[in-house]
């Protein structure tokens, strides 16, 4: 998958995201500090359709909690459809380490510069 360095230097990439009433392709910025798969705004998660799941909740970077809703949805990762869970937050959508998991992610980290992320050949894929 290749995505790219926007003017804020964040790493993004384009994922579709297929819920029970639509699809649709997104923008997510890939966040390291997110061990979760992916976070999308409630006003996405509604127009998709995404089934809830559960209620969880997180500890921030400042010490903080969180408590927020995980919903259920399909995205096309790699090519391939994937099941996987996503958490509802009032932000831009998050792309977490659990997609990253048994890839190689390299980010060239000037203006406009490629982002990619690869599979790696080993037991974990």
């Amino acid at each position: 998958m290749i995505g790219r360095v926007n003017a804020f230097r964040e790493a993004v990439v384009s994922v579709t995201v297929r819920g029970s009433l639509a699809e649709e392709e997104i923008e997510a910025v890939i966040d390291t500090g997110f061990n979760g798969s992916l976070t999308l705004p409630p006003s996405l998660i509604e127009a998709l359709g995404l089934p809830f799941r559960r209620r969880d909740r997180a500890i921030l970077g400042d010490g903080s909690e969180t408590f927020f809703d995980t919903h259920e949805a399909e995205i096309v990762w790699d090519g391939h459809p994937r099941a996987i869970a996503v958490d509802s937050a009032d932000t831009e959508p998050l792309l977490g380490t659990a997609l990253l998991d048994g890839c190689e992610l390299t980010i060239r980290f000037v203006d406009d510069g490629e982002v990619f992320i690869e599979a790696m050949n080993d037991s974990r894929n």
